[in-house]
This record gives C-alpha cells, structure tokens and sequence, in this order.
C-alpha cells in the first residue's frame, strides 16, 4: 500500500514537473516574439540610421567655413550624426580600393573634401531626403548631394516587408502557443476527472471544486513564467554579447513591460484554460469519465 502511494505521489510529482515544462517552454516562444515585436522598430530604425548621405563640398571652403557648416547639420532635426571626411582621407580611402596611387599618377589629388551624414529613421526615406537634398544646396560651402536612392527604397521596402512577416508569424505562433497550454491544463484536469467527479458525488459545489485547480494552475503558470523568464533573459544576453554597440537590448522598462507580460499572459492563461477545462468535467456524465 505505502509502495503505490509512493508510486502515485511520484507520478503526481513527474506530472506536475512535465506541465510546468511545457508551459514554460510554450511562455519562452511567447516571450521570443514579443521580444521580436518590441525591438522590430528598434532594429528597422539602426538600418535607416546607418544610410549615409554624402555632402560634397567646395574646393575654396575655409576649414572655419566647415566646422560651422558641421555644426549646423548636427543641430538640425534631420541629421543625427556626422562625419568630416578631408581630401587626403578620401585619396587614402580610393588608394586602398584600387590598390594603387592614383595622386602620384596624376601629380595632383581630384578629390574634393566631404561630410558624410546619417539622417534619424523619420527621415530616412526618398521623399524625406529629396527635400533634405534641396535644402543643403542652398548652403553656399555645398557643392553637392547625394545618396544611393535605389538602396534608400530597397531598405525601405525591405524593413515594411519584414515587418508584415514577422506580424503574420507572430500572431500564427500566439494562436500555436495558447492552444498548445490549452491543450496541457485540458489533459492535466482529464486525469483527475474521477477526483472531480467524486467531489460532485459528495455535495461539493462547482466552485468548492474549481478553486483549488485554479489557484494551482496560477501557481504553475508563475513558475512557468520564471523559468521562460530565466530561459530569455540568457538568450538576450547572448544576443547582446554577439551584436555589441549595435543594437542595446536591454533597456530596464523593455525588460519589465517584457517580463511582466510573460508573467501575466502565463498565469492568466493557465487559470482560464482550467476554468474551462473544470467546466468541460463538471459537465461530463459518468460514461464520458471512460470513454473521453
């Protein structure tokens, strides 16, 4: 007798450690997509920012000329970084692209002094940039603008494509992932389903009966949640050791809005699903109890 209690109490334990796995599992893929979600525009707004706008400038340009011409982009509420790049900078640059110097060749250098710019995402788009370009040209130290604007649109269309993708994935792997909780708690009050069929035999009301199944499924989806939390905290981590000084994931009120969310999702859902899931038994008559 004490042999098959024991048996009985480890098979409880073993179910109990299964659920609590798989929910966590399923709250870890549910924590990688909002994870996705939330650093979308994050990481759409690096690629915009990292297109460059090269601004040409004139040959006679005095250097004080260029220091407050640079000032002026940098204060201006479309440019969010700038970069002064002088004529022998540049002939060093081409040299090293052809492999040979093209200055001794030609006995002087043709190439003219530049600043490169990098505009904020808002504005990183061929229209925005198309008024840009003609707002630079009136300064007098501007010979010339230009930017790649296939690649701008490409970018662009690219980042809007992504976007939809990742939308449509998203919402496809939230369905995937409460219906497969859903599908955990069903079986895990299935098998106590003589358990509550024998409490309804001795007078017990419906919610003398649901109580405890959903305090204990809250207390699963807690532990779920801490664990999925564990399991994305170290992959975050990773991701941050491997793209350094790109992209910054781990911004304080991201992490708890991020974490706080899987912690309520987890429990929220896991009370829900053993709501239904009591109902669905309370309901069954004795021959369903055998036959599902």
């Amino acid at each position: 007798m004490a042999k098959r209690d024991k048996r009985t109490l480890n098979k409880l334990r073993s179910s109990y450690i299964t659920t609590v796995i798989s929910i966590a599992l399923v709250l870890f893929l549910l924590g990688i997509i909002g994870f996705l979600g939330l650093n979308t525009k994050k990481i759409s707004d690096y690629v915009k920012e990292n297109i460059n706008i090269g601004i040409i400038l004139k040959d006679n340009v005095k250097e004080t000329d260029i220091i407050y011409l640079q000032k002026q982009l940098d204060a201006s509420d479309f440019v969010k970084s700038t970069e002064f790049i002088s004529k022998d900078q540049a002939a060093e640059s081409l040299k090293k692209d052809l492999g040979e110097d093209f200055v001794e060749f030609l006995g002087y250098n043709p190439l003219l002094s530049s600043i490169n710019a990098k505009l904020y995402a808002n504005y990183a788009n061929n229209d925005s940039i198309a008024k840009i370009k003609e707002q630079l040209k009136k300064f007098p130290q501007i010979q010339e603008v230009f930017y790649q604007e296939n690649l701008v649109q490409i970018v662009n269309q690219n980042i809007n494509k992504i976007t939809f993708i990742l939308l449509i994935i998203s919402v496809l792997l939230l369905l995937i992932s409460v219906s497969l909780i859903n599908n955990t708690i069903r079986l895990s009050v299935y098998a106590k389903r003589f358990t509550i069929y024998t409490m309804q035999l001795v007078g017990a009301s419906r919610g003398f009966i649901r109580s405890p199944f959903i305090v204990k499924s809250i207390l699963q989806g807690a532990i779920s949640a801490l664990f999925a939390n564990i399991l994305l905290l170290i992959l975050i981590s990773w991701l941050q050791q491997q793209f350094t000084g790109i992209v910054y994931f781990k911004d304080p009120v991201f992490m708890i809005f991020l974490m706080g969310g899987i912690f309520l999702v987890g429990m929220l859902i896991t009370a829900l699903s053993t709501f239904f899931a009591i109902n669905k038994q309370l309901n069954s008559k004795l021959d369903k109890l055998y036959y599902g």
